[in-house]
């Protein structure tokens, strides 16, 4: 079994090597190349790799299927970007940023179709993954939907919350799993065990990046601390506050939320404190990972055989504490 480490440089240049995009039109096809070659972390064609390998050789499906994961994981942040209005990605000018919104709309648009076209490729288990990849994809654009509802409504519960990051984060890790399983012919129990492992595993890392865009250090971040609390996102630590706060938490909550003051981040930071919400955020980042680490354990492979992904999961789970 190979690394993380090792794959990912692996897949880089495959991938860099073999990318679809023709030469004209520029407008539509350079704002493709741009994105992807200002770089990520590629976990989660990797993870396809990896699943892959659990149950043989990596294969050119394999190959194909990880393609198509990034391709259509980079359609959506080119996507969001224009929805959340993001001037930066990565560092860098989003794409409508830096070559307009109709570039952006359609150079979207066209990588998602390209992202189909990888995966047409393959030759064993096209059925079932080409299943799992549409419900995913139907399904991360009705996790956009509700995030972007989420913005103008007061009542937002855990449960939807939970329900919202499944859609938009979560599945798509799961698909690369399961994905890269079927290209081996692993089907029924160990595909569908490896995409519950997926799927906890993102929930725990979304709950993770929501407490550590409070909580963590700006250094370690890569970026100021407090974000989402400046932009009044509802993140589960802003849901939880709300919901354990008495009457005048709860309205020193909803006065920060209304205001712009210079001390927000601060004073919404011991709002969270009193009432709990950061040991609860905490508490549910422990809940998925268990869940997620005690359904990798049950994949009927060889312990050692899982190992990279166990370190994986660990490393993205344990980032800053």
């Amino acid at each position: 079994m190979q690394s993380f480490a090792t794959l990912v440089t692996a897949f880089e240049e495959r991938f860099s090597a073999t990318l679809p995009f023709p030469a004209a039109p520029a407008n539509l096809y350079d704002p493709c190349r741009y994105l992807l070659a200002i770089g990520g972390k590629r976990v989660r064609p990797v993870v396809c790799l990896m699943a892959a390998e659990l149950f043989g050789e990596i294969n050119d499906d394999a190959w194909h299927a990880a393609a198509a994961v990034e391709l259509f994981h980079n359609f959506t942040l080119i996507h969001d970007d224009i929805m959340d209005k993001a001037p930066l990605r990565r560092g860098q000018a989003t794409v409508h940023q830096k070559y307009g919104l109709t570039a952006g709309i359609l150079s979207g648009d066209v990588m998602c179709i390209f992202a189909y076209e990888a995966l047409a490729k393959a030759t064993r288990a096209l059925q079932p993954m080409m299943q799992v990849f549409n419900r995913t994809a139907i399904e991360v654009c009705e996790g956009q939907q509700l995030d972007m509802d989420f913005e103008s409504r007061d009542n937002v519960t855990i449960e939807e919350y939970i329900r919202m990051i499944t859609l938009k984060t979560s599945v798509l890790l799961a698909c690369s799993l399961k994905m890269g399983a079927l290209t081996n012919g692993a089907l029924g129990d160990n595909a569908n065990k490896l995409y519950e492992f997926g799927k906890n595993m993102g929930i725990a890392f979304q709950l993770q990046d929501d407490y550590l865009d409070a909580f963590g250090e700006s250094d370690k971040l890569g970026k100021q601390n407090g974000g989402d609390i400046l932009a009044n996102k509802k993140t589960y630590l802003l849901i939880t506050a709300l919901a354990q706060a008495d009457a005048n938490q709860r309205a020193a909550i909803n006065e920060l939320l209304a205001g712009n003051a210079p001390d927000k981040v601060q004073r919404t930071l011991e709002l969270f404190s009193a009432t709990g919400a950061d040991k609860a955020c905490r508490a549910a980042v422990a809940r998925y990972s268990d869940l997620a680490f005690a359904g990798l354990e049950d994949v009927a492979i060889p312990t050692a055989r899982k190992e990279p992904l166990r370190q994986l999961a660990a490393m993205l789970l344990e980032r800053d504490k």
